[in-house]
């Protein structure tokens, strides 16, 4: 990926920062990857030609629509955590063409809020400054972390939406997919009296 260009904001909360990628973040990026811990809802882990394939898809989605999945840093804690952005959903579904918020985040730093942190500035950047009318998030129903931090952001579901992903065969164990999705107005509604503020 190519050196972040100066003239990009960055998303920032207080304890996290969102970027666009550096060349040095691919080596984190595939170890996130390769780690069966990170990857045990996803159907394998990535090889590093794999995850850096990954990371050119990542940066040619910034370029064609302006914003896509960003390096997560943790000030004093990791340059490089994971990732944590949105990007356009790649496949049809019943609820395509939509936006997705979507995160990926080391192991040794589970547990810590950061993930959450991170995605209410990526859900702030895409209702204010995209004007996006509706963001989704989809992943299995086994993956609790995940879903939990959906149901953080204000997101919600209902098993009608469920769905089988059309990038797995038929059977697949992680075929089931559960989506969960939140409306410009209500993430405006629920976002007021929360504890940092809004980008300007």
């Amino acid at each position: 990926m190519t050196q972040r260009h100066p003239e990009e904001p960055l998303l920032q909360g207080p304890r996290v920062v969102l970027r666009r990628w550096r060349a040095e973040d691919r080596e984190a990026l595939a170890a996130i990857n390769a780690d069966p811990v990170a990857m045990q809802h996803f159907p394998q882990c990535l090889t590093r030609a794999e995850s850096d394939a990954l990371a050119d898809k990542v940066e040619e989605h910034f370029v064609q629509h302006g914003f896509g999945p960003w390096a997560l840093e943790i000030p004093g804690v990791s340059e490089m955590a994971g990732v944590v952005g949105l990007m356009q959903v790649g496949f049809e579904a019943h609820f395509t063409p939509a936006v997705e918020i979507s995160w990926r985040l080391a192991p040794a730093l589970w547990g810590r809020g950061y993930v959450t942190e991170a995605a209410r500035c990526a859900l702030d950047f895409g209702f204010l400054k995209l004007a996006l009318p509706r963001i989704v998030a989809f992943t299995v129903p086994a993956n609790a972390r995940s879903l939990a931090v959906m149901q953080r952001l204000g997101m919600r579901s209902e098993m009608k939406d469920d769905f089988l992903h059309p990038r797995l065969p038929a059977g697949h164990a992680l075929s089931l997919h559960r989506l969960y999705q939140i409306d410009q107005g209500t993430w405006r509604d629920w976002r007021r009296g929360e504890d940092f503020p809004l980008i300007s």
